[in-house]
């Protein structure tokens, strides 16, 4: 698709980093046009010139909290004005950080909350709003396989996750009666991307992805795809279905299992102290597609 004429116009949030730096990547290399969001505008721009030499017609760049509603709808009416149209919005920002409930601060638990539960609202809210306007786009939001199961030690992402995956189901069902308008969930498991090393942490050790770990590009191709041929849902992760039975079908032994799992796999042995990682600010030395963590093929 290189005809400018027939190209998308799409907006990604999150895209300075992991799953939506990647996804840029790939609508870049397809010819779209493209609206780029997140809040670090140094790292924003790194992703600007990558996606324009792999392709991209012509590529926006927006710095956004979507935490903040105001914002994402200047961020929105800024794409409709510079291209007339938005013809899909893919949603993957987010925030984290790791502790037990209780040691994690609360300012650090409801920025979390903010970000990726309101953040999620105020995106699609902007969106919809233009989609029903023209009868029709694409709204593909960033979920997790921590919207379906608890881990200890991250009890904000969970939550929030949980209710991403909540409000996507909704907005589902009500979108249904809009031709043309279609809402997907694309659920990840452990994604090799820097977010690990960008989390907050109240462990005293470093975060890591529980295994078996993607590439990004696994997901950003599952993301392209809901926008070519809309679905429901896409897992994406070779044990998410597996985990997901164990915790609904044998919550006793997940119980059990999941704390010494997540010591185990989910965090590395170093000391640390604690921080809040970029939970409240970015940290654009380490925005990029991929972290250093090991993944399967994909």
């Amino acid at each position: 698709m290189t005809d400018e004429a027939a190209s998308r116009v799409v907006l990604v949030t999150g895209a300075s980093s992991g799953i939506g730096r990647a996804t840029a990547h790939l609508l870049a290399a397809r010819g779209d046009r493209l609206v780029l969001a997140s809040r670090s505008a140094e790292a924003l721009e790194q992703t600007r010139q990558e996606c324009v030499s792999r392709g991209a017609h012509d590529v926006l760049v927006v710095p956004t909290d979507v935490g903040d509603a105001e914002a994402v709808d200047a961020l929105v009416d800024a794409a409709v004005d510079h291209f007339t149209r938005l013809d899909a919005v893919v949603h993957a920002a987010a925030v984290l950080a790791y502790g037990r409930f209780q040691d994690v601060p609360p300012d650090v638990f409801d920025r979390i909350i903010v970000t990726n539960i309101i953040g999620t609202a105020n995106v699609a809210r902007s969106a919809l709003g233009v989609f029903d306007n023209q009868q029709g786009g694409s709204l593909v939001i960033v979920g997790s396989l921590l919207g379906k199961i608890v881990t200890p030690y991250m009890s904000s992402y969970c939550t929030s996750k949980w209710a991403v995956h909540s409000l996507a189901r909704t907005l589902q069902i009500e979108a249904r009666r809009t031709p043309g308008v279609h809402v997907s969930l694309v659920s990840p498991g452990g994604v090799d991307t820097p977010v690990y090393d960008q989390a907050g942490s109240y462990t005293g050790h470093p975060a890591h992805p529980p295994p078996p770990v993607d590439p990004p590009e696994k997901v950003a191709r599952a993301v392209v795809g809901s926008l070519d041929h809309p679905r429901r849902e896409i897992n994406v992760g070779l044990s998410n279905a597996v985990t997901v039975i164990g915790f609904r079908v044998l919550p006793g032994v997940f119980d059990l299992l999941v704390t010494p799992l997540m010591r185990f796999f989910g965090q590395g042995r170093e000391s640390i102290e604690p921080h809040p990682g970029n939970v409240f600010e970015p940290v654009p030395a380490r925005e990029a597609v991929h972290g250093r963590w090991p993944h399967i093929w994909g």
